[in-house]
């Protein structure tokens, strides 16, 4: 049972952070619910996509909003990402990891398969900023944040508001 009155933006370093999600056996009123508080969630912090790790939730499941309005939000079920095309290197937040823009070489395309809420199965071909969001979306639930997949001098950069970010995580969990 999901209590969504609990779900909040999870900071790095969080351990939900960095485990592989469960896949969503069943698509029931917990998860439209979830999808419902996460939805809340992304546009009240201004975000384009979300995870559920980001919210405290280890299950393979995400929404996106390219323009941010909630008439556009899309549900991605299981999802599985084929990357194509070029790399791009695009600078990127994170809700996650807030404070850090840097970076990140992705690929300028993508295919996504997923179920979508209603339990239909999904098959998109993405470029782009949808292609880049997709793929952010899927590193979290594989356990994968921009954290890990920054470069040595960008760590360097960062370095104070990671530090920042750990010692933070430390007070609420202790």
């Amino acid at each position: 049972m999901i209590d969504v009155e609990k779900c909040r933006i999870t900071h790095y370093p969080a351990h939900v952070l960095s485990e592989r999600a469960r896949p969503v056996q069943q698509i029931d009123d917990g998860i439209r619910r979830l999808v419902e508080k996460m939805t809340d969630i992304m546009l009240e912090h201004k975000g384009i996509g979300l995870a559920a790790p980001q919210v405290g939730v280890p299950l393979r499941l995400f929404i996106i909003s390219l323009d941010g309005n909630r008439e556009n939000v899309r549900v991605y079920i299981n999802p599985t990402i084929t990357p194509g095309g070029e790399f791009d290197s695009r600078e990127e937040g994170c809700l996650s990891v807030p404070g850090v823009y840097t970076k990140m070489r992705r690929h300028s395309t993508c295919k996504v398969a997923a179920t979508d809420l209603s339990g239909d199965d999904i098959s998109e071909q993405a470029e782009g900023l949808h292609a880049r969001v997709l793929q952010h979306e899927s590193d979290h639930i594989d356990g994968i944040t921009i954290v890990n997949r920054m470069g040595q001098a960008a760590r360097i950069a960062h370095r104070k508001q990671l530090k920042k970010l750990t010692e933070e995580h430390k007070v609420r969990t202790e």
